[in-house]
């Protein structure tokens, strides 16, 4: 599973990304606000009297120029952005004069400008008798006469103040608010391209092999770069998808193994069954006249072939009842010696028949065995018995303990022929027989699962078995039991 680093969390790359989206567009609106606010007050780098003298020159030369000049029109497209607000009052006596603005609403509500560039027009000083508390005159605003060819025609009032703050946000927020849309939609578009358009792309990747998966591919699996929480999911996924593929193949094998063992069982059955039916319906036959010794001879064949059938039905259920945990063993300390001297005491009379040496030796200092003696013992015997079976006349079958760490090391060696390394693999497997890995040698090989049981009543003490072939000549056994020294 990939390592999970804080700065490539999914969570914190969007609110990163949140964050400086809006950092980005806090700056741009702030530069913009400086900038526009530096052209509409501060860049009018002049003062309201030098302003009031400039459109008082501009506005001379222009109505002297054409008298048909629309003074309206020009201030709003030479002085509408940019520049502070002021008045012009144009024409002759108080009927015929007229006003005009570059930004009537962004006039100081508290003066009334209009009517003072009037006045002035009218050779009445506007400023008179304005006081402040300490009774100095003060000025609100700054004049300039529009001089057309030595006559006054107008006057032009720029306040001294500047306009209020609700001129600038009012001229200023359409040019923020469609700049702060643009921000946002490429800070959103940079945000999908660099944060959620490759998430996108591993979570299809999960879709996709999720959907594989629910139609049974296994070997799908996710991507689990980025090191955020997709990745964290992915990596799960593939888990999932890897213990699903394990058990899938588990199945797929035990299925195999079933249909296996079904086909071995009735294998073996049907062989002694065959027997016992022929001899039986050659008995049975009215025609067929049997002398007593031949007649013997078919119903002891038959006896026999009923206990063997016996055995392979007791061997089958001894294994049922081992590998799937059905009989209770009675763990205690046991002696190997006794074991050992059992299985020599249990085929004393097999060995004296057919010349066998059976050497048996217990190393100093091993420990007991921690088990069950019944099932120790039968695991024991089954295996001296396949070595026993396998070595020729005159031979010799070895069976030796000592103490390996926590465990009673146990082996079981044989002078016969050998195991061929092509059948090693199998030694253990249900209904496999002796005389097919062991050949050359006169004896008949039992069921095929003598060597099945023990394995399975080595495995549930917690032990391990092994099967070799020595160097010399001979096959070797070796049991790993735990010491009883373990249960201290």
């Amino acid at each position: 599973m990939p390592e999970r680093t804080w700065y490539r969390s999914l969570y914190w790359r969007i609110a990163l990304g949140y964050v400086g989206l809006l950092a980005v567009l806090l700056v741009v609106q702030m530069g913009l606000v400086l900038q526009l606010s530096n052209r509409m007050w501060g860049r009018a780098v002049r003062t309201p009297a030098q302003l009031a003298n400039l459109v008082a020159q501009d506005l001379s030369k222009q109505l002297r120029d054409s008298s048909e000049f629309d003074v309206e029109s020009y201030l709003r497209q030479h002085y509408g952005t940019g520049y502070q607000p002021f008045e012009v009052a144009l024409g002759g006596g108080r009927r015929n004069m007229r006003n005009f603005s570059n930004h009537q609403s962004a006039l100081p509500p508290n003066l009334n400008l209009g009517r003072d560039a009037r006045r002035r027009l009218m050779g009445i000083d506007p400023e008179a008798g304005r006081l402040d508390p300490y009774g100095q005159h003060f000025h609100l605003a700054e004049y300039a006469d529009i001089v057309v060819d030595g006559a006054r025609v107008g006057v032009v009032a720029v306040p001294r103040d500047p306009p209020p703050l609700t001129v600038g946000v009012r001229e200023m927020a359409p040019t923020l608010a469609w700049l702060g849309i643009g921000v946002l939609a490429v800070g959103a578009a940079v945000g999908s391209l660099l944060i959620f358009r490759p998430v996108r792309q591993r979570l299809r990747s999960l879709e996709d092999a999720a959907r594989a998966l629910g139609e049974g591919r296994t070997d799908v699996r996710a991507n689990e770069s980025g090191g955020d929480e997709v990745s964290a999911l992915s990596a799960t996924f593939n888990r999932m998808a890897d213990d699903l593929q394990t058990r899938a193949a588990a199945l797929e094998e035990s299925d195999r193994v079933r249909r296996q063992l079904l086909a071995d069982v009735s294998h073996e059955l049907m062989t002694p069954l065959s027997a016992i039916r022929g001899y039986v319906e050659t008995l049975s036959m009215p025609e067929v006249t049997l002398d007593e010794e031949t007649r013997g001879r078919y119903l002891d064949v038959a006896k026999e072939e009923t206990y063997k059938l016996e055995r392979i039905i007791g061997d089958l259920l001894d294994l049922a009842r081992l590998e799937g945990g059905g009989d209770t063993l009675e763990f205690d300390a046991v002696l190997v010696d006794d074991l050992f001297r059992r299985v020599g005491d249990r085929h004393r009379p097999t060995l004296a028949d057919r010349g066998v040496t059976l050497n048996m030796t217990v190393a100093p200092g091993t420990p007991l065995v921690w088990g069950d003696a019944d099932r120790l013992e039968q695991a024991l015997q089954n295996v001296a018995a396949n070595a026993i079976r396998h070595t020729p006349e005159g031979g010799t079958v070895t069976l030796c303990a000592q103490p390996s760490d926590e465990f009673v090391k146990i082996t079981i060696r044989d002078n016969g022929p050998g195991i061929a390394p092509e059948h090693l693999a199998h030694i253990f497997d249900r209904f496999y027989k002796g005389d097919a890995a062991r050949a050359g040698t006169p004896v008949r090989s039992g069921s095929g699962l003598g060597l099945s049981i023990v394995r399975a009543i080595v495995h549930r003490h917690g032990g391990e078995i092994s099967a070799a072939n020595q160097p010399g000549g001979g096959a070797v056994f070796t049991l790993l039991l735990p010491a009883a020294t373990r249960r201290g």
